[in-house]
């Protein structure tokens, strides 16, 4: 009952959002390069929000869209049914971003790293509504469309793959045993949180 009252209160995700910020200050967060990709993940109890999975004969299931920094750290999340395209969750996660971004400018620009998934006119639609510089991996890349090894970006999607395989060591998250979308979601910004408090640990233990 505490929970379901802090989540309501949106306790979490103001908890979020400070140790984001302090982290901020101390210079501990990478805007520079971004990234947003989703992962699946089992509904043992149905609920609001799951689907049908797609990778485990269309049992009940549930998808997490996460946005990072540079170094992995969460940025927003936001769930869906585990048959709901990373594509169309691309615009909602930008906007969970818990704190707002810093000015981009052409000095610090922000870049936004996306796979294959996000190649498609809704994912290019809602980068050009932002300021970010979009890197999306081709969905039908050939090796001579690609430019020289020399003057690629250095590839940024793995550190959202990371984030989510450290959440994925949740149990609770790891399998949604809430009904409630709303006691699932809370889960998730807790463990976000406490990402950014380790961080914010070791930023003031360097200090």
């Amino acid at each position: 009952r505490w929970f379901q009252r802090w989540v309501d209160d949106a306790i979490f995700v103001q908890l979020w959002a400070i140790l984001l910020e302090e982290c901020d200050a101390l210079a501990g967060v990478e805007w520079q390069w971004q990234a947003v990709d989703g992962c699946l993940g089992k509904a043992r109890f149905g609920g609001k929000k799951p689907g049908p999975n797609p990778t485990d004969r269309g049992k009940s299931g549930t998808k997490k869209s996460l946005a990072v920094e540079g170094a992995g750290g969460p940025l927003g999340v936001v769930i869906a049914g585990a048959n709901v395209p990373d594509v169309q969750l691309l615009e909602q996660t930008l906007e969970a971003i818990v704190i707002d971004r810093p000015e981009v400018t052409q000095e610090e620009p922000q870049h936004l790293c996306l796979d294959k998934g996000y190649d498609q006119p809704l994912g290019h639609k809602v980068v050009a509504q932002t300021d970010y510089t979009p890197h999306i991996r081709p969905l039908k890349e050939k090796e001579e469309d690609l430019p020289p090894k020399d003057q690629r970006q250095p590839a940024w999607r793995w550190v959202v793959e990371r984030t989510l395989a450290w959440l994925q060591k949740c149990r609770g998250i790891l399998i949604r045993y809430d009904k409630k979308e709303k006691n699932y979601w809370g889960l998730i910004q807790l463990a976000c949180a406490l990402l950014w408090f380790r961080r914010l640990d070791r930023l003031c233990v360097l200090r």
